[in-house]
């Protein structure tokens, strides 16, 4: 409970830094954000594609095998 209490403190009565930090910091901190971002995108475009593009094949060649019966 005193960790808590130490916290919470320390959140409601912040030290100032009185640093600068240049223009590269947050540009460099806005393309990690869209790096990990985009990352993660195309991980689950990856995972979810290749299952819909094994169906499709498998659409795509029912309907040839129909089309060549006739």
């Amino acid at each position: 409970m005193l960790n808590f209490a130490i916290i919470i403190f320390l959140f409601l009565f912040p030290n100032q830094a009185n640093a600068y930090m240049g223009p590269g910091v947050g540009l460099g901190i806005l393309a990690a954000s869209l790096g990990i971002i985009l990352a993660i995108f195309a991980g689950l475009f990856a995972i979810l594609w290749y299952p819909i593009k094994k169906i499709l094949k498998k659409k795509k060649e029912k309907k040839n095998e129909t089309n060549k019966s006739l």
